[in-house]
Protein backbone atom coordinates (compact mmCIF):
# COMPACT_ATOMS: atom_id res chain seq x y z
CA UNK A 1 0.00 0.00 0.00
CA UNK A 2 1.10 3.24 -0.55
CA UNK A 3 0.02 6.72 0.57
CA UNK A 4 -1.39 7.49 -2.77
CA UNK A 5 -3.80 4.47 -2.81
CA UNK A 6 -5.28 5.56 0.66
CA UNK A 7 -5.99 9.10 -0.35
CA UNK A 8 -7.90 7.67 -2.97
CA UNK A 9 -10.35 5.89 -0.29
CA UNK A 10 -13.60 8.19 0.29
CA UNK A 11 -16.27 7.22 3.02
CA UNK A 12 -18.43 6.17 0.77
CA UNK A 13 -15.78 2.78 -0.04
CA UNK A 14 -15.78 2.00 3.38
CA UNK A 15 -19.44 1.56 3.76
CA UNK A 16 -20.44 -2.07 4.62
CA UNK A 17 -23.37 -3.75 3.55
CA UNK A 18 -26.50 -4.48 6.03
CA UNK A 19 -29.18 -7.00 5.67
CA UNK A 20 -31.66 -4.98 7.52
CA UNK A 21 -32.75 -2.79 10.58
CA UNK A 22 -31.53 -4.71 13.85
CA UNK A 23 -34.77 -4.99 16.03
CA UNK A 24 -33.76 -8.12 18.23
CA UNK A 25 -31.91 -7.32 22.17
CA UNK A 26 -28.62 -8.39 22.36
CA UNK A 27 -28.55 -11.88 24.73
CA UNK A 28 -24.79 -10.38 25.89
CA UNK A 29 -27.13 -8.52 28.72
CA UNK A 30 -27.74 -11.29 30.45
CA UNK A 31 -25.75 -13.82 29.39
CA UNK A 32 -21.94 -12.59 29.98
CA UNK A 33 -21.85 -11.44 33.31
CA UNK A 34 -24.89 -11.05 34.53
CA UNK A 35 -25.18 -7.27 34.70
CA UNK A 36 -25.52 -5.47 31.43
CA UNK A 37 -23.29 -2.47 32.38
CA UNK A 38 -20.31 -5.36 31.85
CA UNK A 39 -21.01 -5.15 27.94
CA UNK A 40 -19.03 -2.47 26.39
CA UNK A 41 -21.77 -2.19 23.36
CA UNK A 42 -20.15 -0.32 20.23
CA UNK A 43 -21.82 2.41 19.35
CA UNK A 44 -23.69 2.38 15.71
CA UNK A 45 -22.24 6.23 15.31
CA UNK A 46 -18.70 5.65 16.47
CA UNK A 47 -16.11 5.24 13.26
CA UNK A 48 -12.35 4.56 12.96
CA UNK A 49 -10.73 6.90 10.98
CA UNK A 50 -8.74 5.57 8.08
CA UNK A 51 -6.04 8.25 8.23
CA UNK A 52 -3.48 7.72 11.65
CA UNK A 53 -1.75 11.06 10.77
CA UNK A 54 -2.33 14.80 10.88
CA UNK A 55 -0.55 15.18 7.36
CA UNK A 56 -2.67 12.85 5.68
CA UNK A 57 -6.13 14.27 7.10
CA UNK A 58 -4.92 17.86 6.17
CA UNK A 59 -4.31 16.52 2.61
CA UNK A 60 -7.59 15.72 2.29
CA UNK A 61 -9.01 18.97 3.26
CA UNK A 62 -13.33 19.15 4.39
CA UNK A 63 -15.12 18.43 7.37
CA UNK A 64 -13.56 16.03 10.07
CA UNK A 65 -17.07 14.42 10.03
CA UNK A 66 -16.18 13.76 6.08
CA UNK A 67 -12.63 12.10 6.57
CA UNK A 68 -13.42 8.24 5.94
CA UNK A 69 -13.71 5.88 8.41
CA UNK A 70 -14.36 2.49 9.57
CA UNK A 71 -17.43 1.01 11.50
CA UNK A 72 -15.62 -0.66 13.90
CA UNK A 73 -16.02 -4.06 15.10
CA UNK A 74 -17.65 -5.40 18.69
CA UNK A 75 -20.62 -6.37 20.11
CA UNK A 76 -24.35 -4.43 19.69
CA UNK A 77 -26.69 -4.09 21.96
CA UNK A 78 -29.59 -4.87 19.02
CA UNK A 79 -29.22 -7.47 16.47
CA UNK A 80 -30.81 -8.46 12.88
CA UNK A 81 -30.64 -12.56 13.56
CA UNK A 82 -32.27 -13.84 16.79
CA UNK A 83 -29.61 -16.16 18.21
CA UNK A 84 -31.92 -18.94 18.80
CA UNK A 85 -32.68 -19.66 15.59
CA UNK A 86 -29.68 -18.89 13.99
CA UNK A 87 -27.95 -21.64 12.24
CA UNK A 88 -24.67 -20.44 11.07
CA UNK A 89 -21.76 -22.62 9.05
CA UNK A 90 -18.08 -22.31 8.96
CA UNK A 91 -15.46 -23.45 5.77
CA UNK A 92 -12.41 -22.87 5.66
CA UNK A 93 -10.61 -22.19 1.96
CA UNK A 94 -7.08 -22.01 -0.05
CA UNK A 95 -3.70 -22.89 1.31
CA UNK A 96 -3.30 -23.64 4.87
CA UNK A 97 -1.82 -21.69 7.34
CA UNK A 98 -1.12 -21.19 11.37
CA UNK A 99 -4.17 -20.27 12.96
CA UNK A 100 -7.39 -21.67 10.94
CA UNK A 101 -8.11 -24.35 14.24
CA UNK A 102 -8.08 -21.52 16.34
CA UNK A 103 -10.39 -19.23 14.26
CA UNK A 104 -13.22 -22.54 13.91
CA UNK A 105 -12.95 -22.96 17.86
CA UNK A 106 -13.17 -19.26 18.35
CA UNK A 107 -16.37 -19.06 16.24
CA UNK A 108 -18.14 -21.82 17.63
CA UNK A 109 -17.35 -21.05 20.99
CA UNK A 110 -18.74 -17.45 20.56
CA UNK A 111 -21.64 -18.36 18.45
CA UNK A 112 -22.99 -21.24 21.19
CA UNK A 113 -21.77 -19.51 24.87
CA UNK A 114 -22.58 -15.70 24.11
CA UNK A 115 -25.34 -16.14 22.03
CA UNK A 116 -26.59 -19.44 22.40
CA UNK A 117 -27.41 -20.03 18.39
CA UNK A 118 -29.21 -22.88 17.35
CA UNK A 119 -26.25 -24.61 15.28
CA UNK A 120 -23.55 -24.24 13.53
CA UNK A 121 -22.15 -26.44 10.77
CA UNK A 122 -18.91 -27.55 9.47
CA UNK A 123 -18.58 -27.21 5.62
CA UNK A 124 -15.57 -29.93 4.61
CA UNK A 125 -13.32 -29.25 2.00
CA UNK A 126 -13.61 -25.57 1.30
CA UNK A 127 -16.44 -24.34 -1.16
CA UNK A 128 -16.48 -28.16 -2.45
CA UNK A 129 -18.54 -28.79 0.72
CA UNK A 130 -21.08 -26.38 -0.42
CA UNK A 131 -22.01 -27.82 -4.03
CA UNK A 132 -24.96 -30.38 -3.94
CA UNK A 133 -22.38 -33.69 -3.66
CA UNK A 134 -19.86 -32.04 -0.83
CA UNK A 135 -22.64 -30.80 1.59
CA UNK A 136 -22.83 -34.49 2.32
CA UNK A 137 -19.91 -34.76 4.34
CA UNK A 138 -21.10 -31.26 6.32
CA UNK A 139 -20.25 -32.09 10.34
CA UNK A 140 -22.32 -30.26 13.12
CA UNK A 141 -19.93 -28.57 15.35
CA UNK A 142 -20.08 -27.76 19.16
CA UNK A 143 -18.04 -26.58 21.83
CA UNK A 144 -17.09 -30.20 22.56
CA UNK A 145 -15.87 -31.33 19.17
CA UNK A 146 -13.97 -28.19 18.75
CA UNK A 147 -12.19 -28.83 22.42
CA UNK A 148 -8.11 -29.00 21.79
CA UNK A 149 -8.37 -27.83 17.74
CA UNK A 150 -5.86 -25.38 18.63
CA UNK A 151 -3.48 -26.98 19.50
CA UNK A 152 -3.12 -28.99 16.06
CA UNK A 153 -1.73 -27.05 12.49
CA UNK A 154 -3.99 -27.91 9.56
CA UNK A 155 -7.54 -26.98 9.86
CA UNK A 156 -10.20 -30.01 10.51
CA UNK A 157 -12.21 -28.37 8.46
CA UNK A 158 -10.34 -29.81 5.43
CA UNK A 159 -9.28 -27.37 2.65
CA UNK A 160 -9.47 -26.87 -1.30
CA UNK A 161 -8.98 -24.29 -3.83
CA UNK A 162 -10.97 -23.59 -6.53
CA UNK A 163 -14.01 -22.58 -7.53
CA UNK A 164 -17.57 -23.58 -7.55
CA UNK A 165 -21.07 -22.02 -8.26
CA UNK A 166 -22.46 -19.00 -6.13
CA UNK A 167 -25.71 -20.22 -7.42
CA UNK A 168 -25.33 -23.74 -5.84
CA UNK A 169 -23.51 -22.76 -2.67
CA UNK A 170 -26.65 -20.50 -1.79
CA UNK A 171 -28.91 -23.44 -2.72
CA UNK A 172 -26.65 -25.62 -0.29
CA UNK A 173 -27.21 -23.20 2.18
CA UNK A 174 -30.98 -22.93 1.92
CA UNK A 175 -31.52 -26.09 1.99
CA UNK A 176 -29.16 -26.64 5.45
CA UNK A 177 -30.99 -23.70 6.91
CA UNK A 178 -28.17 -21.04 7.21
CA UNK A 179 -28.42 -17.94 8.23
CA UNK A 180 -24.66 -16.95 8.73
CA UNK A 181 -21.37 -18.23 7.23
CA UNK A 182 -18.19 -17.65 7.93
CA UNK A 183 -15.31 -18.03 5.17
CA UNK A 184 -12.07 -18.42 6.61
CA UNK A 185 -10.06 -17.63 3.43
CA UNK A 186 -7.41 -15.05 1.65
CA UNK A 187 -8.47 -13.09 -1.33
CA UNK A 188 -9.14 -15.71 -3.71
CA UNK A 189 -12.11 -16.87 -1.22
CA UNK A 190 -13.17 -13.90 -0.54
CA UNK A 191 -14.08 -12.93 -3.71
CA UNK A 192 -16.13 -16.63 -3.40
CA UNK A 193 -17.91 -15.28 -0.52
CA UNK A 194 -18.32 -11.63 -2.18
CA UNK A 195 -20.17 -13.70 -5.23
CA UNK A 196 -22.30 -15.87 -2.57
CA UNK A 197 -23.13 -12.53 -0.55
CA UNK A 198 -23.85 -11.04 -4.31
CA UNK A 199 -26.26 -13.87 -5.49
CA UNK A 200 -28.30 -14.21 -1.88
CA UNK A 201 -29.06 -10.26 -2.95
CA UNK A 202 -29.89 -11.33 -6.16
CA UNK A 203 -32.58 -13.60 -4.26
CA UNK A 204 -33.41 -11.54 -1.35
CA UNK A 205 -32.45 -14.01 0.76
CA UNK A 206 -31.21 -12.77 4.18
CA UNK A 207 -27.72 -14.58 4.91
CA UNK A 208 -24.94 -12.86 6.02
CA UNK A 209 -21.83 -13.72 4.53
CA UNK A 210 -18.64 -12.41 6.72
CA UNK A 211 -15.18 -13.29 5.59
CA UNK A 212 -12.09 -13.85 8.34
CA UNK A 213 -9.11 -12.81 6.01
CA UNK A 214 -6.75 -15.45 5.91
CA UNK A 215 -3.24 -15.13 4.19
CA UNK A 216 0.10 -16.21 5.52
CA UNK A 217 1.53 -13.54 3.03
CA UNK A 218 0.24 -10.88 4.30
CA UNK A 219 -1.12 -9.44 1.34
CA UNK A 220 -4.43 -8.02 1.91
CA UNK A 221 -4.73 -4.48 2.62
CA UNK A 222 -6.43 -1.98 4.94
CA UNK A 223 -5.82 -4.53 7.59
CA UNK A 224 -2.49 -4.38 10.12
CA UNK A 225 -1.58 -8.23 9.38
CA UNK A 226 -3.31 -11.26 8.95
CA UNK A 227 -3.96 -14.09 11.34
CA UNK A 228 -0.72 -16.43 10.88
CA UNK A 229 1.66 -14.04 9.52
CA UNK A 230 3.70 -13.38 12.98
CA UNK A 231 3.78 -17.31 13.52
CA UNK A 232 4.82 -18.00 9.75
CA UNK A 233 7.99 -15.37 9.52
CA UNK A 234 8.98 -16.60 13.45
CA UNK A 235 9.29 -20.23 12.07
CA UNK A 236 10.59 -19.09 9.02
CA UNK A 237 13.69 -17.50 10.95
CA UNK A 238 14.10 -20.32 12.94
CA UNK A 239 14.82 -21.90 8.70
CA UNK A 240 17.17 -18.82 8.38
CA UNK A 241 19.39 -19.43 11.72
CA UNK A 242 19.47 -22.35 10.68
CA UNK A 243 20.71 -22.26 7.24
CA UNK A 244 23.22 -19.17 8.38
CA UNK A 245 25.03 -22.06 10.94
CA UNK A 246 25.25 -24.29 7.94
CA UNK A 247 27.06 -22.10 5.74
CA UNK A 248 29.14 -20.08 8.12
CA UNK A 249 30.41 -23.73 9.63
CA UNK A 250 31.68 -24.26 6.02
CA UNK A 251 34.89 -23.03 3.62
CA UNK A 252 32.74 -20.78 1.14
CA UNK A 253 29.11 -21.68 2.72
CA UNK A 254 26.45 -20.39 1.10
CA UNK A 255 22.80 -20.72 2.66
CA UNK A 256 19.94 -19.91 0.08
CA UNK A 257 16.73 -20.05 1.70
CA UNK A 258 13.04 -19.97 0.03
CA UNK A 259 10.33 -18.48 1.89
CA UNK A 260 6.55 -17.89 1.25
CA UNK A 261 5.71 -14.60 -0.45
CA UNK A 262 3.84 -14.56 -4.24
CA UNK A 263 3.08 -10.87 -4.86
CA UNK A 264 4.40 -9.38 -1.65
CA UNK A 265 7.79 -10.25 0.27
CA UNK A 266 6.64 -9.44 3.76
CA UNK A 267 7.77 -12.66 5.80
CA UNK A 268 11.49 -12.57 3.64
CA UNK A 269 11.19 -9.23 5.21
CA UNK A 270 10.59 -9.96 9.17
CA UNK A 271 12.11 -13.42 9.12
CA UNK A 272 15.62 -11.77 7.91
CA UNK A 273 15.39 -9.18 10.41
CA UNK A 274 14.15 -11.33 13.29
CA UNK A 275 17.64 -13.33 12.04
CA UNK A 276 21.25 -12.60 12.47
CA UNK A 277 23.52 -12.74 9.52
CA UNK A 278 21.30 -12.27 6.60
CA UNK A 279 23.41 -10.83 3.52
CA UNK A 280 20.59 -10.64 0.86
CA UNK A 281 16.92 -10.04 0.74
CA UNK A 282 14.91 -10.60 -2.64
CA UNK A 283 10.96 -9.45 -2.94
CA UNK A 284 8.97 -9.45 -5.42
CA UNK A 285 8.41 -5.99 -5.17
CA UNK A 286 11.72 -5.07 -6.81
CA UNK A 287 13.47 -6.97 -9.98
CA UNK A 288 16.68 -8.61 -8.75
CA UNK A 289 20.14 -8.24 -10.79
CA UNK A 290 22.20 -11.21 -11.08
CA UNK A 291 24.20 -9.55 -13.72
CA UNK A 292 27.37 -7.43 -13.55
CA UNK A 293 29.59 -5.74 -10.46
CA UNK A 294 26.40 -4.47 -8.96
CA UNK A 295 24.46 -7.77 -9.07
CA UNK A 296 24.00 -10.30 -7.06
CA UNK A 297 26.32 -12.78 -8.26
CA UNK A 298 29.40 -10.65 -7.81
CA UNK A 299 28.07 -9.53 -4.67
CA UNK A 300 28.05 -13.32 -3.26
CA UNK A 301 31.68 -13.62 -4.08
CA UNK A 302 32.53 -10.15 -2.76
CA UNK A 303 30.63 -11.54 0.65
CA UNK A 304 32.57 -14.75 0.42
CA UNK A 305 35.57 -12.95 -0.04
CA UNK A 306 35.10 -10.31 3.21
CA UNK A 307 33.70 -12.82 5.58
CA UNK A 308 33.72 -16.39 4.52
CA UNK A 309 30.10 -17.39 4.05
CA UNK A 310 27.15 -15.91 2.78
CA UNK A 311 23.22 -15.97 3.62
CA UNK A 312 21.00 -15.04 0.86
CA UNK A 313 16.90 -15.38 1.61
CA UNK A 314 14.39 -14.91 -1.54
CA UNK A 315 10.69 -14.87 -1.27
CA UNK A 316 9.08 -17.44 -4.09
CA UNK A 317 7.44 -14.70 -6.17
CA UNK A 318 10.96 -12.62 -6.45
CA UNK A 319 12.80 -12.33 -9.75
CA UNK A 320 9.98 -13.80 -12.41
CA UNK A 321 11.22 -11.35 -14.73
CA UNK A 322 14.04 -13.18 -15.08
CA UNK A 323 12.30 -16.58 -16.36
CA UNK A 324 9.80 -16.27 -20.26
CA UNK A 325 6.60 -15.43 -19.28
CA UNK A 326 3.83 -18.30 -18.91
CA UNK A 327 0.09 -18.57 -18.67
CA UNK A 328 0.04 -21.32 -16.76
CA UNK A 329 -2.75 -21.20 -13.52
CA UNK A 330 -3.55 -23.17 -10.26
CA UNK A 331 -6.88 -24.24 -9.12
CA UNK A 332 -7.34 -20.87 -7.68
CA UNK A 333 -6.33 -19.05 -11.09
CA UNK A 334 -3.32 -17.89 -9.83
CA UNK A 335 -0.29 -17.53 -12.21
CA UNK A 336 2.05 -20.93 -11.40
CA UNK A 337 5.03 -19.13 -10.55
CA UNK A 338 8.95 -20.10 -11.46
CA UNK A 339 11.50 -21.63 -9.42
CA UNK A 340 13.49 -18.51 -7.84
CA UNK A 341 15.34 -20.60 -6.00
CA UNK A 342 16.34 -23.66 -8.42
CA UNK A 343 17.29 -20.82 -10.81
CA UNK A 344 19.44 -19.34 -7.57
CA UNK A 345 20.52 -21.91 -6.81
CA UNK A 346 22.01 -23.14 -10.15
CA UNK A 347 23.56 -19.68 -11.01
CA UNK A 348 24.98 -18.65 -7.51
CA UNK A 349 27.46 -22.27 -7.86
CA UNK A 350 27.93 -21.73 -11.97
CA UNK A 351 29.18 -18.18 -11.82
CA UNK A 352 31.44 -19.52 -8.26
CA UNK A 353 33.07 -22.09 -10.21
CA UNK A 354 33.80 -20.08 -13.14
CA UNK A 355 35.82 -17.61 -11.17
CA UNK A 356 37.28 -21.04 -10.03
CA UNK A 357 35.69 -21.29 -6.75
CA UNK A 358 34.16 -24.05 -5.04
CA UNK A 359 31.18 -23.54 -2.87
CA UNK A 360 29.00 -25.61 -0.31
CA UNK A 361 25.63 -24.25 -0.58
CA UNK A 362 22.80 -25.67 1.14
CA UNK A 363 18.92 -24.97 -0.55
CA UNK A 364 16.44 -24.80 2.13
CA UNK A 365 12.70 -24.62 1.45
CA UNK A 366 10.73 -24.41 4.38
CA UNK A 367 7.25 -23.22 3.27
CA UNK A 368 4.95 -26.06 3.69
CA UNK A 369 6.40 -27.20 7.56
CA UNK A 370 5.82 -23.42 8.04
CA UNK A 371 2.10 -23.67 7.04
CA UNK A 372 1.15 -26.41 9.01
CA UNK A 373 2.13 -25.30 12.22
CA UNK A 374 -0.23 -24.39 15.18
CA UNK A 375 -0.40 -20.69 15.54
CA UNK A 376 1.99 -19.24 18.31
CA UNK A 377 0.16 -17.62 21.60
CA UNK A 378 0.25 -14.27 19.72
CA UNK A 379 -1.74 -15.31 16.65
CA UNK A 380 -3.42 -17.52 18.92
CA UNK A 381 -5.29 -14.53 20.66
CA UNK A 382 -5.77 -12.92 17.31
CA UNK A 383 -7.84 -15.54 16.10
CA UNK A 384 -9.78 -15.79 18.90
CA UNK A 385 -10.47 -12.17 18.59
CA UNK A 386 -11.36 -12.11 14.91
CA UNK A 387 -13.92 -15.39 15.60
CA UNK A 388 -15.70 -13.08 18.29
CA UNK A 389 -15.58 -9.88 15.95
CA UNK A 390 -16.70 -11.85 12.97
CA UNK A 391 -19.76 -13.45 15.11
CA UNK A 392 -20.49 -9.89 16.55
CA UNK A 393 -21.10 -8.46 12.71
CA UNK A 394 -23.04 -11.34 11.35
CA UNK A 395 -25.21 -11.45 14.41
CA UNK A 396 -25.44 -7.62 13.76
CA UNK A 397 -26.87 -8.40 10.04
CA UNK A 398 -23.93 -6.90 8.03
CA UNK A 399 -22.89 -9.18 5.02
CA UNK A 400 -19.95 -9.17 2.40
CA UNK A 401 -18.35 -8.21 5.14
CA UNK A 402 -14.44 -9.05 6.33
CA UNK A 403 -13.20 -8.29 10.11
CA UNK A 404 -10.20 -6.80 10.99
CA UNK A 405 -7.73 -4.94 12.48
CA UNK A 406 -6.72 -1.30 11.46
CA UNK A 407 -4.21 0.68 13.58
CA UNK A 408 -5.14 -1.41 16.62
CA UNK A 409 -8.51 -1.47 16.51
CA UNK A 410 -11.25 -4.02 14.92
CA UNK A 411 -13.15 -3.04 12.29
CA UNK A 412 -15.51 -4.04 9.51
CA UNK A 413 -14.53 -3.67 5.83
CA UNK A 414 -16.36 -4.61 2.60
CA UNK A 415 -15.05 -7.71 1.31
CA UNK A 416 -14.72 -5.53 -2.20
CA UNK A 417 -12.50 -2.99 -0.60
CA UNK A 418 -10.34 -6.02 0.57
CA UNK A 419 -10.00 -8.02 -2.61
CA UNK A 420 -9.35 -4.65 -4.70
CA UNK A 421 -6.04 -4.56 -4.09
CA UNK A 422 -2.76 -6.16 -2.71
CA UNK A 423 -0.48 -5.20 0.37
CA UNK A 424 2.82 -5.01 -0.82
CA UNK A 425 6.06 -3.92 0.92
CA UNK A 426 7.27 -0.44 -0.49
CA UNK A 427 10.60 -0.18 -1.87
CA UNK A 428 10.56 3.61 -0.95
CA UNK A 429 9.56 2.91 3.14
CA UNK A 430 10.76 2.14 6.78
CA UNK A 431 10.53 -1.15 6.53
CA UNK A 432 12.39 -2.30 3.47
CA UNK A 433 15.01 0.84 4.64
CA UNK A 434 15.63 -1.38 7.94
CA UNK A 435 15.93 -4.36 5.38
CA UNK A 436 18.33 -2.47 3.34
CA UNK A 437 20.31 -0.90 6.16
CA UNK A 438 20.19 -4.95 7.87
CA UNK A 439 21.73 -6.57 5.12
CA UNK A 440 23.79 -3.75 3.79
CA UNK A 441 22.55 -5.02 0.37
CA UNK A 442 23.06 -3.40 -3.40
CA UNK A 443 20.22 -0.81 -4.09
CA UNK A 444 18.65 -2.08 -7.03
CA UNK A 445 16.18 0.16 -8.96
Amino acid sequence: MHTGDQLSLRAEHLAVRTLGPTTVPSPLDGGLLRRQDTVHYVAETDRVLLDDTLDMAVRRGGATRDLPAFEPGGPRARLFFDPARTGAGIVTCGGLCPGLNNVVHGLVLELFGHYGARSVTGFRHGYRGLTKAGAKDAVGLTPASVDGINGQGGTVLGTSRGGQDPAEMLDTLLDRGIDILFVVGGDGSLRGAQAIADEAARRGAPIAVIGVPKTIDNDLPWIDATFGFQTAFGRAAESIRAAHTEARSTPDGVGLIKLMGRHSGFIACYASLASEGVDVVLVPEIPVILDGERGLLAHVLRLLDRQGHAVVVVAEGAGQELFPPSEERDASGNARLADIGGLLRDRITDHASGHGRSISLRYVDPGYAIRSVPANAFDSVYCARLAQAAVHAAMAGRTATVVGRWHGRFVHLPISLVTGARNQVDPHGDLWLSVLEATGQPVWP
